[in-house]
This record gives structure tokens, sequence and C-alpha cells, in this order.
């Protein structure tokens, strides 16, 4: 057991997990097998004010949460002092600034996937380029990050530079408004973030693990309202809830990280790839911070409690289960997200069209702020069965090309690929990804892995798990995929959408 950490409590059979995601806000709970005791979900708007903007109602979020702890815990008649303690995860990068002294937003949260401040990039880029920051940070300029989101916050609300410089507001991603709400908020809520989604602001050093004076100056950010770094695992304070009043929260990671401790990939080399709003590869290279050279990100993967951080190479794809989510909601060519498996399988390949989904510009490995969605390969033959197919097939090409630029930066060779996420439970899926890949593609029992690993986090915060050697042994195959198809077809479908992704490039002028 790790230096600081509690003994388990025996009276407390199961550990809480929040799992605040692009489109919906979860709890679940958990037992000491890391099996799902409960769960609940609610979905939050989706708000698009203008083309490429993207916003979240933040206190419409806190609702949702305080609605699903509540539900879940009603579905087994669980009370908060069945819970040993809570974790959180959450969407990175979702950009919030709320007062200190009423809790409420300046304005809506500006979402991870928003290019309200391409032109910013352009801008910063001129005084250093595309990698400027990326020594400190491990990542490029992009609208993708919470940096210039806040700087476009505090320049664009009245007001808001000045009441940020006298300290009446606080900034955070979504995991901080939860965390400050839950323990008091206007009362003494904690104003926290663990060192994951620091790192995804733009304003974190990997080296130092705080706040870097030099990015703050550059992005013009009053420090005094940065929520403290700290580790992932740690009891951060109380919860006030009416729920859950009384029960630790004690564990935080970005969603990403939080589907890598899920998985129990904690040796150097292991991968995982999450399958959700968007589509997320990480790679554990431990207490290394490895620089990338082929478009992926140096990221923090986790840090449990005082024992040193680990970090991780990520590639991360705009668009994956939202290109589903847009056929379903903006087309209405399916009623519900798992009715394109079935309209898929009407047709036996993509009939020559690929879809490339580059609604928010394109991530790793090419971070192209201006490219946009094309369809390329149009005729009359298509029809609505292989559009459902390329739209499956596109979140499957875009995984290969991250996981090439991932082999080359770690000189590793993925021998089989980790799951898990949403999409996970569409199989025609599963079987092209190892088709494409040429690898085996491997389901855990325990697909909810996400929210696992807020579990695990908290759970060693509080010693309701031993140590990692238990988190690894709850991890168990359920099913794995192995390539089917010849050589020669996979290369040619390969060369076709490398060739449609070209075709996406520079669609909106500089």
């Amino acid at each position: 057991m790790r230096r600081g950490w509690k003994g388990p409590d025996p009276v407390k059979s199961y550990i809480g997990a929040i799992d605040q995601g692009t489109t919906s806000t979860r709890f679940m709970v958990f037992d000491k097998a890391a099996r799902v005791v409960a769960v609940a979900q609610k979905e939050h708007e989706q708000i698009f004010p203008r083309p490429g903007w993207v916003e979240h109602d933040a206190l419409e979020i806190m609702r949702r949460t305080e609605e699903v702890i509540g539900e879940a815990l009603d579905q087994r008649g669980l009370r908060a002092s069945d819970l040993a303690a809570i974790g959180i995860t959450n969407q990175r990068e979702t950009t919030v600034v709320w007062e200190r002294s009423t809790g409420r937003p300046i304005a809506n949260a500006i979402v991870w996937q928003d290019t309200r401040v391409a032109e910013d990039v352009g801008h910063f880029a001129k005084g250093g380029g595309q990698d400027r920051f990326r020594a400190q940070t491990g990542l490029p300029l992009s609208t993708y990050f919470s940096s210039l989101k806040l700087r476009w916050l505090l320049n664009n609300i009245p007001g808001a530079n000045e009441k940020a410089a006298a300290g009446e507001l606080l900034f955070g991603n979504i995991d901080t408004f939860l965390v400050w709400n839950l323990t008091g908020g206007p009362e003494g809520g904690a104003h926290v973030t663990d060192v994951t989604n620091a790192s995804r602001t733009q304003l974190l050093n990997l080296k130092t693990l705080d706040w870097d004076r030099e990015l703050l100056a550059a992005f013009e950010i009053p420090r005094a309202m940065l929520p403290q770094v700290r580790s992932s695992s740690e009891i951060y304070g109380r919860a006030t809830l009416a729920s859950v009043a009384g029960v630790e929260v004690a564990g935080i990671l970005g969603d990403q990280q939080a589907a890598l401790v899920g998985q129990a990939c904690f040796r150097p080399g292991e991968v995982k790839n999450t399958y959700g709003t968007g589509c997320f590869l990480l790679m554990n290279t431990g207490e290394r911070a490895v620089p990338s050279n082929f478009g992926l990100l140096t990221t923090v993967a986790y840090k449990m409690g005082s024992a040193p951080a680990c970090y991780a190479l990520e590639g991360g794809v705009a668009i994956s289960g939202a290109l589903v989510q847009w056929l379903r909601d903006n087309l209405g060519m399916i009623e519900k997200s798992a009715d394109i498996e079935t309209l898929a399988r009407t047709v036996k390949d993509n009939g020559g069209i690929y879809f490339v989904p580059a609604f928010s510009g394109l991530y790793a490995p090419y971070w192209k702020e201006n490219a946009r969605g094309v369809i390329a390969g149009l005729t009359r033959y298509v029809n609505k069965g292989h559009l459902a197919r390329a739209v499956l097939e596109a979140t499957a090409f875009q995984t290969r090309e991250v996981v090439e630029a991932m082999e080359k930066d770690s000189h590793i060779a993925l021998s089989s690929l980790r799951v898990d996420g949403g999409m996970v439970v569409n199989e025609l899926l599963m079987q092209f990804q190892a088709d494409i890949l040429n690898r085996e593609v491997v389901r855990p029992v325990i697909r909810e892995t996400t929210a696992l690993g807020a579990a695990y986090t908290a759970g060693l915060a509080v010693g309701f798990f031993s140590g990692l050697d238990e988190l690894r042994a709850n991890w168990a195959v359920d099913q794995t995929w192995t390539p089917h198809i010849a050589e020669a077809e996979r290369e040619a479908m390969y060369k076709q959408w490398k060739k449609a992704v070209t075709r996406s490039f520079d669609w909106v002028d500089s």
C-alpha cells in the first residue's frame, strides 16, 4: 500500500464513478471485483450557435450529474454510507469559467471539438510555429486544447479579464467544475484538477507538473483563476450533495487516461483504443515523457498518490461515434445508433465511397485545422447501406493511421489492440478494424473501462483496492477478432482512404 493511503473500511462494499462525457453523464457503482452494480445515464444538450462552435451548459451537466447519482443509488437501495469513495472521469479540454462567489458560469462551456479559435492558432503559430509550446506541454497549437478557449472567454465576455485578474473568476475543465460543486461550491468547494486534465490545457509544464509561468504569460491567463494541480488518486474533499453527503471524492482522470487505467495498461508499451464520440489511442510510456515526431501528443497517463507520474503517447481522432450520431440526428437515416450495423450489413462493401469526418478539422496525425468533412467516390450505385458502412470504416481507417504513427514514435510494434467504449459492441466495426490493421482486436469482459478507471483511482486512494496487481487481475478477455482479408485488398482500401483524406485538406481558407 502506498504511503499515506488509508486502509479499507469493511462496511463500505462499493465504489462510485461519475463518467461525464461529451454527450451524456453516467454514474456507475462497482463492487470489489469491478462488476457493475448500478448505472444511470442521461444525455445533455449539444449547442451549436454557429458553424464550428460547440457548447455545453455546465449547469445542466451538474444537474444531470446529481440526477444520475440519485437514480443509480436508488436502483439498488444504496446509501452514501455504502460507498467507499467517488471517482470522476470527464471529457477533457472542455473549458468552463464561473464566478467564485455564486458558481454561475460566465458563458456556456466551450467544448473540445469547438473550432472558434482557429484564427488564434495561426496568430500564435507565427511566433514560433505550430510546435511552439510542444517542448513544455507535449502538445501542438490547436483549437483542441483549453488554453485558447480560456483566452477567448476572457477576451470576449464583457468584464471577464478584469474579474479574473481580481480573483473573482475560476477556470476548470469539467472535472474541476464537478469537484468544486460536489464539495461545497461557493461554500468552500475544492478548486482542484488532476495532472491528466491539467496536461490537456496547454498550460501545464510536463516536467514540473505545475502551471508554467511562460505559458500563462503567452496566453494572458491569470494564475489566480487556475485550480490546484493534484495527483489522480488522493482525497480532494468530502461530498456535500445530499445523496452522497460525506463520501470522499478521491480520484480524477481525463476520460482517455481513465480508459487506459480501466484496461489495466500499467506497463510501458501497453495500448488501448477507446471508441466514443471521438476515438483515442493511448500507449503507456512509463515514467518518461516521449516526444512525438509523427503527429501524436505527449500527455500524462496518471499519477497514483505520491508515486511518480506515468506518461503516454496519444493519438486522437475528433469524430468517430459522433459520425454515427450525425447520421442519426442530422440525416435521420437510422432511428438509434445501434441500427447502423444492421444498415451497413445490407451491403457487402462500401460501394467505393470513403467518408472523411473532418467536421472539426483533422487531429492526429495531421493536425489540420482547416480540413473539413468529405465523402469521396460517390456514384449513382451508392445507397444508404454503403454510406453506413463508410461511416463505420472511417473510424477504423483513422485508427490505423494513429497506430502507424505510434509504432514509429515508440519503436514498439503492436501485436494486438485492446478496445473499449460504446462502439465496441458493433461487431462489424471490430472485424473491419482487425482486417484493416492486420492485427488482433481484443475486447475485455468489462467494457465500461472509462468509469472503471475513475473507480480504480478513487478506490486506490482510500484502500478499497490494494494495488495495481489487484486491478490487473480484474482484466479478462471477452472476444478477439482476427484479420480475415487478403493483404492486397487491405492495402488497396487504405490507399483509397489516404487519397480521400487529402481531399479534405485546406477546405477553409486561412
